[in-house]
């Protein structure tokens, strides 16, 4: 089967928009999705920044949406042809993790999900040419007019939603949304400091509006603090002094919960001298550098856990945000600009120069 991706070759090279051979179809427990969308992920593009950890050349993306047309199940799998679908990561569902329904930390998420690739799937996709290329980032490598991927990590969803929309809702959605509603539990009487308010951190801040958390936002970035606001937070500039201070004084003595999403060793500090007795600091991107803590930032009940997807069962929280988006209380399209897969690389300089919260890419007809 033959259809067009972008293929990310080395780390210093752009995307190639370029015909790719599937050898393959879906294998029992698999199915093939056409894709219909798929959001830009900060995630793909750090694959840049991570010293050879993931395969290359590769297919990344794992923000996808797309229809099942084709099943290695037949009809009677869990997953059906025609159904439309969110894809989110991928999980082993055998592992004491999954099976305590905590896939997001299966015991296999990094070999699945991010260092797996070519050698474990060798030929099942080619260049033109027959080069092999890593065909499973995040289970998904759907940057492409169509993905092979386990059913175990498609969300069906009903068909009259815009589906091309939906792809974030599988990673980057997930992740804010879920730190707030799944990790921290948060509910009326919380409060809340999200430092980043990229696109899961803009998430986080519209599930804690909706249920009803007080929350700040942190941000350098005027036009980021002022989509936070639009969405409930009170935007405080991470630019000015005295950020922990200003924060106590915006969540009545101290935060109970703050959540990271920039990996700055200062602003983490920052969160934890912000934090009341006993509050948790969720961290969601991966530390590059050495963490040091500042002296006290742990005192009196205070701590750290890392995130991975929001803590999430795709298949329950999924379907939940979407109830929250009809509802009007989760606008994470607010966010979304839409390009043509060809325009790959014109995606990723936006998103790299802050002009664009979540890209995503529309494969067109001529893709397939």
């Amino acid at each position: 089967m033959k259809f067009r991706a972008a293929v990310l070759r080395s780390p210093d090279t752009p995307f190639t928009v370029e015909e790719v051979v599937l050898g393959a179809g879906p294998a029992p427990g698999e199915i093939l999705v056409e894709i219909a969308g798929c959001g830009m992920c900060r995630t793909d593009l750090a694959v840049r920044r991570s010293a050879g950890r993931t395969p290359l050349p590769a297919v990344l993306g794992h923000e996808g949406a797309g229809v099942v047309v084709a099943s290695g199940d037949g009809p009677d799998g869990a997953v059906a042809v025609g159904d439309h679908v969110v894809l989110s990561f991928d999980s082993c569902g055998r592992c004491r993790n999954c099976r305590g329904a905590a896939p997001a930390h299966c015991d296999s998420f990094a070999s699945l999900n991010l260092f797996g690739g070519r050698d474990e799937h060798p030929r099942r996709l080619t260049d033109a040419t027959g080069g092999a290329l890593a065909p499973r980032f995040f289970g998904q490598s759907s940057f492409a007019a169509y993905a092979l991927v386990t059913a175990r990590n498609a969300v069906p969803v009903d068909p009259a939603l815009p589906l091309e929309l939906l792809g974030p809702l599988g990673c980057s959605v997930l992740t804010g949304a879920g730190a707030v509603l799944n990790t921290f539990r948060a509910g009326p009487g919380d409060t809340l400091a999200v430092l980043g308010a990229g696109a899961v951190g803009l998430a986080a801040v519209m599930a804690a509006t909706a249920a009803g958390v007080r929350t700040v936002a942190v941000d350098t970035r005027p036009a980021r603090l002022e989509l936070a606001e639009r969405f409930g937070a009170v935007p405080l500039s991470a630019s000015k002094a005295g950020l922990a201070e200003r924060i106590r004084r915006r969540t009545d003595g101290g935060a109970q919960y703050a959540l990271d999403t920039t990996a700055s060793a200062p602003l983490i500090n920052d969160a934890l001298r912000a934090l009341r007795p006993t509050g948790t600091l969720g961290l969601v991107a991966r530390l590059n550098t050495p963490l040091a803590l500042e002296v006290g930032t742990l005192d009196r009940g205070r701590g750290i856990r890392h995130i991975c997807e929001g803590d999430a069962v795709p298949g329950l929280l999924v379907p939940r945000l979407i109830g929250l988006w009809r509802a009007g209380r989760l606008p994470f399209d607010e966010l979304i600009r839409t390009y043509p897969l060809a325009d790959v690389n014109e995606a990723e300089r936006d998103c790299e120069a802050g002009r664009v919260v979540k890209p995503v890419l529309l494969p067109e007809r001529g893709d397939r």
